[in-house]
């Protein structure tokens, strides 16, 4: 395997050249890609970068590993022939508004094509958003089908239940300036918290402020069109979007203390319906897991509310959480609205969500919802009303106002029932 990049010592962190200019500035907002620039986080080739972090989020330390194995080459570039769009998205007018998209890059499918010439010359430029096409097979979309709350169209949605979709990958990209005032703080103090929580990870953040933007490493987010995608040039479209944060034992594996998975179906039948209707249905997945803690955590959390004095009580929900985190929620979904913009969206007509933090990330970003949809009662696990009725208490949306006895009436399971 060839090492010819490597050096006999290791550079700790990067500095500018004085006077010297960026052989490829970013000028986020720009007009255009060409204008805005691309975004190079290679690791082949250090003198071309400029962005702090390199591509593939939290895979990059499995990257690491098949370097250090001796299955992948350091150097190797990816072969992009034939891996374009399978589907048109955008440009929208937010791509070029820097107070609307800040963690991702508006131009991520569309490097490709936009930069070819440099790709051809040998940087290392990567696509950080990927378009696609697929259909989904859920046993409960079936079920819709024979309930006849579901028709096949033999467009959307297929007579054995499978469903047609256009599915987008999202890997992040952070313009600090815009992360900062997001969350209303300065863009120093934002570096140095970044640097100093990830134990000094990346020393770029805290020594070369002419680098503004980050490939932090985390998940990103799937996103999952129902209908035809064209639509979403039309702002006639009537939308129907569910914005999910992961929880992988429900949403995969079914667990019934909580009602993300039930919520995610809902939110997809209803997507698929709006999509048959001549709508666009949307669904968003946001690698959360645990409310942005982990699930190490979350089992942490579910072990102290069932082993409490009460039982687990929705009084104590949040409680818990905060008890073993430090924090009751580190969603924040500040983040969030920005892919919503990138699909050009100003109005979402149907919102599969109770989140108030959701809700309000949105409409303070401009985007207006018309009508928000809880669960349906039938739908909600046996062991997850005690998360309904806390999260009703704390200011979630319900058609019918919560009852001051639902926060003590609503105990889950303890621990020796499971």
């Amino acid at each position: 395997m060839s090492r010819s990049n490597r050096t006999d010592h290791i550079r700790l962190t990067s500095h500018p050249v004085p006077g010297a200019k960026h052989a490829f500035p970013i000028m986020w907002g720009a007009p255009t890609a060409r204008e805005r620039g691309p975004v190079i986080g290679t690791v082949s080739r250090p003198k071309d970068r400029n962005v702090i972090g390199s591509h593939g989020g939290s895979y990059a330390v499995y990257r690491a590993l098949a370097v250090s194995s001796g299955a992948l080459d350091p150097i190797r570039r990816p072969d992009l022939t034939n891996t374009h769009p399978a589907a048109t998205i955008g440009p929208f007018p937010q791509w070029t508004d820097p107070s609307r998209i800040v963690a991702l890059d508006p131009w991520g499918h569309q490097v490709t094509d936009n930069f070819r010439s440099e790709i051809a010359e040998g940087f290392d430029i990567r696509p950080s958003i990927a378009v696609t096409r697929a259909r989904l097979d859920l046993p409960e979309i079936q079920a819709a089908l024979a309930a006849k709350r579901l028709i096949s169209d033999k467009h959307v949605v297929h007579a054995n239940g499978s469903v047609s979709v256009v599915k987008i990958a999202v890997d992040p990209v952070w313009y600090l300036p815009g992360i900062a005032q997001r969350f209303g703080t300065g863009e120093t103090s934002l570096r140095r918290a970044l640097f100093e929580q990830t134990a000094g990870m990346f020393p770029e953040l805290v020594t070369r402020p002419d680098l503004k933007v980050f490939l932090p490493p985390i998940g990103g987010t799937t996103v999952y069109l129902f209908g035809d995608v064209a639509r979403l040039s039309d702002h006639r479209t009537r939308i129907t979007c569910r914005v999910h944060d992961e929880c992988n034992g429900s949403d995969v594996f079914g667990s019934d203390i909580c009602t993300c998975r039930p919520y995610l179906i809902h939110g997809i039948e209803e997507c698929a319906r709006e999509g048959q209707s001549g709508g666009l249905g949307i669904i968003v997945y946001n690698r959360k897991e645990g409310r942005a803690l982990g699930e190490v955590t979350k089992f942490l959390v579910y072990n102290a509310r069932k082993r409490q004095e009460d039982g687990d009580a929705a009084a104590a929900y949040f409680e818990r959480t905060e008890c073993v985190a430090g924090v009751q929620d580190a969603r924040f979904q500040q983040l969030m609205p920005d892919v919503i913009h990138w699909l050009g969206l100003n109005r979402i007509d149907r919102f599969i969500s109770m989140s108030d933090m959701k809700h309000d990330a949105l409409t303070g970003q401009g985007v207006e919802i018309v009508e928000r949809m809880s669960i349906p009662d039938n739908l909600i696990p046996a062991d997850a009303h005690v998360e309904i009725a806390a999260k009703k208490a704390a200011g979630y949306f319900s058609p019918q106002p919560p009852k001051p006895q639902d926060l003590n009436d609503s105990v889950g399971r303890p621990l020796e029932k499971y």
